[in-house]
């Protein structure tokens, strides 16, 4: 599976932005999906994740309530809808799928990975 994300950008503080994640070669429709994320000089991050029919999510108390994840299983995409955006948001943001159809927040369960996408938030 290879996973591309996409949607990055620079936006103010307090404005919003939707990431998107697609796949090419191989479906990821039966696969929990997790979106993280990496701020320079800090460990990559977990900030959501959905089952693989998007009946279980979960967000992290650090974004909870401004960061929803979703997915459209018959486009094959998901999403990550970020509101109330702080400078402390900004990273490069990446997209992975699970070797389960469940959520798992350890990263050693997501061996497939996209590109990243930068995500940039001003004061």
């Amino acid at each position: 599976v290879q996973l591309q994300a996409s949607g990055g950008g620079l936006v103010q503080a307090g404005g919003s932005l939707r990431l998107s994640c697609t796949a090419s070669k191989r479906t990821f429709s039966n696969n929990a999906v997790g979106w993280f994320r990496r701020a320079p000089g800090k460990e990559r991050e977990i900030v959501a994740a959905i089952s693989w029919n998007g009946g279980s999510t979960y967000t992290p108390d650090s974004v909870k309530g401004r960061f929803t994840i979703s997915r459209d299983r018959a486009k094959g995409a998901v999403y990550l809808q970020m509101n109330h955006l702080k400078p402390e948001d900004t990273a490069v943001y990446y997209c992975a799928a699970g070797r389960s159809s469940y959520i798992t927040t350890d990263t050693q369960h997501y061996p497939y990975w996209g590109q990243g996408t930068q995500v940039t938030v001003s004061s």
